[in-house]
């Protein structure tokens, strides 16, 4: 196991409370939790310390903010050197219609998770961008229908 780090039921219900709602007050956390205020703080301090609590966002709705599409790009490398895989990771950080980027193992090399205020811009980042960077070699794309859960990313 990767750097786990031990975790009682405490630590656990803390980060479960968090992954739901990472906005509340120290207090309430603590009285969700089942501890005093001080402990709670304790502990959210050093699981964060520790890394275990990377950080903290909004979620936003895409829709209400003009980004109508949500698709998923399956990208296939012609060769996967470790350089390769490095160069190809580090475009992601310049293209913004890429809001989560994947290294994968198997058919695909990379999974990038796009969002685009319409058809045609994903359309042109995906022809202009995606197909005419140099060592890819296959572009799969899928377009979302609706999301249908959305919950915190690790069950606990």
């Amino acid at each position: 196991m990767k750097d786990a780090v031990e975790l009682d039921s405490i630590d656990l219900a803390i980060l479960r409370e968090l992954q739901e709602d990472g906005r509340m007050t120290n207090v309430e956390l603590a009285s969700r939790v089942g501890i005093s205020a001080p402990p709670c703080l304790r502990r959210v301090r050093r699981l964060e310390e520790a890394g275990i609590i990377a950080g903290y966002r909004a979620v936003l709705d895409a829709g209400k903010l003009g980004q109508e599409i949500v698709a998923f790009c399956f990208i296939g490398l012609h060769h996967q050197s470790d350089a390769d895989l490095k160069a190809f990771a580090a475009l992601t950080d310049h293209w913004p219609l890429v809001r989560e980027a994947w290294m994968l193992s198997g058919e695909s090399d990379f999974l990038l998770h796009c969002v685009a205020p319409d058809f045609k811009t994903f359309q042109t980042f995906v022809l202009e961008e995606l197909t005419s960077t140099d060592n890819v070699d296959t572009v799969r794309s899928a377009l979302t229908i609706r999301k249908v859960k959305d919950e915190g990313l690790v069950a606990l």
